[in-house]
């Protein structure tokens, strides 16, 4: 390189000096305490929120399934599951809002962050496999319960 391109380059290195000083800083810098308490005191209340809805959304369930019988307890078990499935979900967003409000770098939340959405992946991914195997056991319970029934009215009439 010449004198003259070496000139030009540490020209621009220093005009972008403050940038690059100023994204060197942002990665340490430090989450303040309060910010972090409340944070952390905000998750906690919607977090007992959220667990007294799931009491009450498991009486609602219960008195729904003591109520009605045969088919509607099959209901009442997705609904259980579903109800489970998003205390479930909401416990994991306030234990990682919980995690976020104690990173004290951004890095160290970024990484917090990628951990968070690999476990909901994981977790995405269990669900579904078990859906299938269960809509499939009751498709084929089903089909096997119409097959029996059409038996009998096709005995009775031959």
């Amino acid at each position: 390189m010449t004198t003259e391109t070496n000139s030009v380059l540490n020209t621009v290195k220093e005009a972008f000096a403050p940038v690059t000083d100023a994204f060197k800083n942002l990665q340490n810098m430090e989450v303040p305490e309060a910010a972090r308490e409340f944070v952390k005191k905000t998750a906690g209340t919607a977090k007992e929120r959220a667990a007294d809805l799931h009491a009450g959304s498991e009486k609602v369930t219960a008195a729904i399934e003591t109520a009605v019988a045969g088919s509607v307890s099959e209901a009442a078990k997705i609904s259980r599951n579903i109800q489970q499935a998003m205390y479930q979900d909401a416990e994991a967003f306030f234990a990682g809002i919980a995690k976020l409000a104690s990173a004290k770098s951004l890095n160290e939340a970024v990484q917090i962050q990628s951990d968070m959405v690999r476990a909901r992946g994981e977790v995405f991914v269990s669900r579904a496999k078990s859906t299938t195997e269960y809509l499939g056991k009751l498709v084929a319970d089903g089909a096997k319960t119409a097959q029996d029934n059409f038996s009998k009215v096709y005995n009775k009439t031959a």
